[in-house]
């Protein structure tokens, strides 16, 4: 496919991970001896798929990254480094405007998930170019309830239509582009890519994602990384 399609991918990881209380941004923890970004960018730089890679990093983190993710691993497809932005829709603009003109697909992934596979990714160009949006998820387990403002529940929606939603997220370079500007020109703020397109009447494809395709965002979530890195994941995917 990489032959006939360019594909670009935009790593997120400029958020602060305040809530590890670390010292460090999560992105950067040690998982399995090596930085959890560095775990990420591997994944996209052995995708057969994926042309270019744009990570976007916190201003402040240039030298950790460049120390401890750039300089000691062997990445061939990284093309740029942007800079983040006040959120992480700007985050994501900021990368997008680094992209190759002539890519095909986009490819949005957060860099705090080092689990996820080339299949994974595979399988999301492929719905992409396909249908134009896509994103990855899974079928919620758990009951869901929606309650108002005083914690009472309102309703029960059927959890055979819910999913609980990962990355990446993958579009046609058009589509995220114009979606992005619409939202920066009508002051909207969403919490995904995904929904920046279905704003613009793009319907999104759900592709099935995996339940160890997990977001390090606390202590335990970087324990139970430690657990599925070592019994559950093999890397050669």
């Amino acid at each position: 496919m990489s032959n006939v399609y360019k594909v670009s991918a935009i790593i997120l990881a400029a958020g602060k991970g305040s809530r590890m209380k670390t010292g460090i941004n999560k992105q950067y923890l040690s998982l399995g001896g090596k930085p959890v970004l560095a775990h990420t960018i591997e994944v996209f730089d052995r995708a057969e798929c994926i042309s270019e890679i744009i990570v976007v990093i916190n201003k402040n983190d240039n030298e950790i990254f460049i120390n401890s993710v750039l300089k000691p691993y062997d990445f061939k497809k990284i093309t740029a480094v942007a800079e983040g932005g006040e959120d992480r829709q700007a985050s994501v603009f900021n990368g997008l405007r680094l992209v190759c003109p002539s890519a095909d697909i986009v490819v949005v992934h957060d860099g705090a998930r080092p689990l996820v596979t080339t299949d994974i990714i595979q399988r999301s160009v492929e719905a992409a170019l396909e249908t134009g949006a896509a994103c990855v998820g899974v079928p919620v387990k758990d009951t869901i309830k929606k309650v108002d403002k005083e914690l009472n529940v309102e309703y029960t929606p059927d959890r055979s239509e819910l999913w609980a939603i990962q990355t990446p997220q993958t579009f046609r370079r058009r589509i995220l582009f114009d979606a992005h500007e619409k939202a920066n020109r009508d002051g909207f703020r969403g919490t995904d890519d995904s929904v920046l397109a279905e704003r613009l009447g793009y319907r999104v494809r759900m592709v099935m994602g995996s339940y160890t395709n997990i977001k390090i965002t606390t202590i335990e979530d970087l324990a139970f990384a430690e657990t599925l890195l070592k019994n559950f994941l093999h890397r050669g995917d």
